[in-house]
């Protein structure tokens, strides 16, 4: 019998709460039997604390994103690319205000999450990054070029690559295997091409996982994304990260 197994992977919560605790609801919903988060949990939202704790409460196997390494090593750089000045010296008040409400304890969590897991699931063989498989903070976008990505599969055997930290989901056939983008479960940019452009809702990656079956979906969850961003407004945050959850601004 070719028992299917439901795995959920998220990532780039940034310390959205109603956003992080929306994606959990519809991932028990469906009845995920596995959850993964490929990190970056902290960054631009306002409750740092609080979904570092709820993530720690459900036992979920974390990855560390680069915005976690510099929160968690108190480092001077988020590892982020800013297109210009004014986005650089937002992401630095976003990454000193975050360092200084993130709780000792939290941070000592942050600083210890690994950089990739290896996952097997009946014959397939998944690695779960939040950049690459070289970098932290590497890019894969989807206009990669195949041959650029198909070096990640030279190696050891691995059938399905899961990636997070551009906020922008898709899913990538390659003759060696498959690269995902899970997306954003917190702070989304634009959504691939044919879903209409600019979205104020976060997504996931569900995969239904068998021995002769893989099937994959990105899910799209609505949430209150005006309470995460009236909360940034009352915060020292900068308000343009609220205005980019409204879609009123343009994500870098």
């Amino acid at each position: 019998m070719n028992k299917i197994k439901k795995i959920a992977f998220f990532s780039d919560v940034h310390a959205n709460l109603p956003a992080l605790k929306a994606v959990l609801a519809d991932i028990d919903n469906v009845q995920a039997e596995e959850i993964y988060c490929l990190g970056d949990i902290v960054g631009y939202g306002p409750w740092p604390n609080e979904t570092v704790e709820l993530i720690r409460q459900r036992k979920i196997p974390t990855l560390m994103g680069n915005y976690d390494d510099g929160v968690g090593n108190e480092r001077d750089d988020c590892g982020c690319a800013y297109p210009d000045p004014q986005e650089a010296e937002l992401g630095q008040q976003s990454l000193r205000w975050t360092q200084q409400q993130v709780t000792a304890e939290n941070k000592k969590f942050l600083a210890s999450l690994p950089g990739e897991r290896d996952l097997k699931v009946a014959d397939w063989q998944f690695k779960l990054v939040h950049g690459s498989p070289r970098r932290i903070n590497e890019y894969l976008f989807i206009d990669r070029p195949a041959s650029s990505l198909a070096r990640f599969f030279s190696g050891p055997k691995m059938d399905v690559l899961v990636c997070g930290h551009t906020h922008l989901p898709y899913i990538r056939h390659l003759k060696d295997g498959l690269v995902i983008n899970d997306g954003s479960a917190g702070k989304p940019k634009s959504f691939q091409k044919g879903e209409g452009g600019y979205s104020p809702a976060v997504c996931y990656l569900l995969a239904r996982v068998g021995k002769d079956e893989l099937s994959l979906e990105i899910r799209t969850i609505r949430y209150n994304y005006e309470k995460t961003a009236k909360a940034i407004e009352k915060s020292a945050l900068p308000n343009h990260f609220a205005d980019i959850l409204r879609g009123q601004e343009k994500d870098s």
